[in-house]
């Protein structure tokens, strides 16, 4: 849980997370074999390109959003693709709502 928190404290990496909700705004021109395959996927150029950061640094805000549980990646040639981690974000709401009732009784 302290990892995804991390993650989150972040204001880019949870905007990050926040656009990946929506995919399709952020991919307009996704090659027909990561729709099939990886659905819901974006190329890290197209996140890099909306956050107007350096590639360097998204790369290494998405490492550190997938180490904690929060992103799944799938490389394709020579680009990567990200998308959210559903269940895991949902695990993490049940036991991050679980603990804060757990404090209040």
């Amino acid at each position: 849980m302290l990892a995804v928190l991390k993650a989150l404290s972040n204001e880019t990496r949870l905007n990050i997370l926040c656009w990946l909700r929506e995919p399709d705004k952020l991919n307009e021109k996704l090659p027909s074999l990561i729709k099939e395959e990886f659905p819901g996927g974006v190329c890290v150029g197209s996140i890099q390109e909306k956050s107007g950061l350096a590639q360097s640094v998204i790369s290494s805000y998405l490492s550190s959003m997938q180490k904690a549980g929060l992103l799944e990646s799938r490389r394709y040639g020579q680009w990567t693709y990200y998308r959210r981690n559903e269940e895991a974000i949902a695990n993490f709401l049940t036991d991050f709502t679980s603990g804060l009732q757990a404090t209040k009784k």
